[in-house]
């Protein structure tokens, strides 16, 4: 009979000891859900940090670009001006010539 009882006391310590086990077990994967939480927070943090930085330096580009755009057309406006005044120019001396001869 003490066999028994010794047993059954053995069984309800294992029985114990297993509980505590799986008790463990299950803080253990809170404690790794909530790092894998953290660390999804992190990267998400962390890749929206550099969307950010990626839309700067393009709204930088696109301005940047804009400007040169638009100093390409002043240019272009100031070589037509020119060109238009040399054609005056010329149309002017073709009309002198033309008076000359006749």
């Amino acid at each position: 009979m003490a066999d028994n009882a010794d047993l059954l006391a053995l069984l309800a310590e294992m029985k114990k000891s297993m509980e505590k086990g799986q008790e463990e077990m299950k803080k253990g994967q809170e404690e790794m859900k909530k790092g894998q939480e953290e660390m999804k927070n992190e990267i998400q943090s962390h890749v929206e940090s550099k969307v950010g930085e990626i839309k700067d330096h393009v709204n930088s580009c696109i301005e940047k670009i804009e400007e040169d755009v638009q100093s390409v057309k002043r240019e272009i406006g100031e070589v037509k001006g020119e060109v238009e005044r040399k054609i005056e120019e010329v149309e002017d001396k073709v009309q002198g010539k033309i008076e000359e001869v006749e």
